[in-house]
């Protein structure tokens, strides 16, 4: 590949649907502008209302509402916090629709601006503010700006899916881990990345690597394709290219400003818990989360879950009392199962489940050596004849898995996430099962409304990497609503 080569071609580029794609995301930081300016006069009107009008006990009431000196104060602030949010990178492209990483800064930005408001009024005396209409604003601001925030992110998504505000992408190598990563951004829509193929010195072009997935050319082509296409990110996969190729990418690349270049961690079809960047020096080195989740995310799911979870054994106790007596009734042995799992990190733990089996369940299942075979090999049978009458009931409905609300409580599992796996059913995950226990298994998940049983081991596999990949807050809310009617479909329930 030549350098001098890729050179002269970048020369011939001229500016086309790139700037109607700068155009979309100028009127979408407009937009957000105007969103926010809507927010913190909502909320604040909002706050001035509880704390003034409302004549609330809590609060001491002054002899004549001020409204005129907080309507100016409104107005004065209006442009202070929006820079402060310009500040925390709110209208940032790099930012913008990135989920919890712009509610953090929001967060960050609201709070800042009540220190504003705080320290002048501690400056100035004669300005007097009342401390139930600040704590107030900051709340409501807080919320409003973020429920702003991801209304326009739902809209976005959306509008996604007709070709707008997305980004041309190209990708620099076609191997597994370039084919991993394309796969992902296809599967992953919101993320708003729109591959337009690879360039690989080794593979044939117009090769087929997927649905809509095929080799464009070679890699000193770059420049043609980028025009041909309006790319602006090209991602270099590190490990499909020699030293001396990623040198020749990046003197092409890297300082221009209108093509970003993404250099991938040559680990991404491996690892689902990101990457960290270290400058040791003048050295900068990478390594890898131990977690999928970061401590915020983590904080999050844990509130979510125990909320959830402790509703839901409050709500479901009679039913779990009726269900345990059941069990009980029907054949000998406990009510409770115990499984003994893998959870984070690798940790072990008891999962609880009602008793849905025989209690010489391994007995039985010898008698049937045909059987024994397809459940080495999936991991699940269909027609079990370790399973009790009742048992096959409580599998249809998912009341077998009620009990683990408890693990949940405990910190165990979560209500959302990827299938709960032995000891030893996690050497058949291979290089994946590092990645599973970076999170916490589920009692449903993404597996859960696919088809449960019915789906392939290799696919379970995939599924839950997908989980682990793409998580959020949104998806868990999203899946939990969808378990319901999926256990109702009672589609590969056995």
């Amino acid at each position: 590949m030549s350098t001098r080569s890729l050179l002269q071609d970048w020369k011939t580029l001229q500016p086309s649907r790139a700037q109607s794609r700068r155009a979309e995301w100028h009127n979408l930081r407009l937009a957000l502008l105007l969103v926010d300016t809507v927010a913190i006069v909502t909320t604040f009107a909002l706050a001035y209302v509880i704390r003034f009008a409302a004549e609330l006990p809590l609060f001491y009431m002054p002899e004549e509402t001020p409204l005129a000196f907080y309507t100016v104060l409104v107005v004065g602030l209006i442009p202070i916090w929006l820079f402060i949010f310009s500040l925390h990178r709110l209208y940032d492209f790099n930012l913008l629709l990135t989920g919890l990483d712009e509610y953090v800064h929001i967060v960050q930005a609201t709070s800042l601006g009540m220190m504003v408001v705080i320290t002048v009024s501690f400056f100035i005396p004669a300005f007097v503010i009342a401390r139930g209409w600040l704590v107030l604003t900051w709340a409501f601001s807080t919320v409003g700006v973020i429920g702003g925030r991801f209304t326009v992110r739902r809209i976005v998504e959306a509008i996604r899916s007709q070709g707008r505000f997305t980004t041309p992408v190209l990708i620099i190598g076609a191997n597994e881990e370039g084919r991993a990563i394309a796969n992902h951004l296809r599967e992953s829509p919101a993320l708003g990345a729109r591959v337009v193929g690879f360039l690989d010195d080794r593979v044939d072009a117009g090769r087929e690597l997927g649905p809509g997935l095929r080799v464009l050319g070679m890699i000193d082509e770059a420049a043609d394709w980028i025009k041909r296409h309006d790319v602006s990110e090209v991602i270099v996969c590190s490990s499909a290219l020699t030293r001396a190729e990623l040198l020749d990418v990046y003197q092409v690349f890297a300082l221009r400003d209108d093509v970003a270049l993404r250099l991938s961690s040559g680990l991404f079809e491996m690892l689902t818990t990101g990457m960290r960047v270290k400058q040791v020096g003048s050295v900068a080195l990478m390594s890898a989360n131990r977690t999928r989740l970061s401590a915020s995310e983590r904080a999050i799911k844990r509130i979510f879950d125990l909320l959830l979870a402790a509703a839901a054994l409050i709500a479901l106790a009679p039913l779990m009392v009726a269900l345990a007596i059941w069990v009980k009734l029907d054949s000998p042995g406990p009510i409770i199962h115990r499984r003994r799992v893998l959870s984070a990190n690798g940790k072990t733990f008891d999962a609880f489940k009602f008793r849905t089996m025989v209690i010489n369940s391994a007995e039985v299942l010898a008698r049937y050596p045909e059987l024994v075979e397809q459940f080495n090999r999936d991991m699940k049978l269909k027609e079990d004849p370790r399973v009790t009458r009742v048992g096959k009931v409580l599998r249809k409905l998912s009341f077998d898995e009620l009990p683990q609300l408890f693990n949940v409580l405990l910190g165990q599992m979560s209500l959302v996430g990827p299938r709960m796996i032995t000891p030893e059913e996690a050497e058949r995950y291979g290089q994946w099962r590092f990645n599973l226990l970076t999170v916490k298994p589920g009692i449903t998940g993404l597996w859960q409304v696919s088809g449960r049983s019915d789906v392939s081991y290799s696919e379970r596999v995939q599924i839950d990497m997908s989980y682990i990949r793409n998580y959020s807050l949104w998806i868990d809310l999203m899946l939990i609503a969808r378990t319901i009617p999926a256990i109702f479909k009672k589609r590969g329930a056995y």
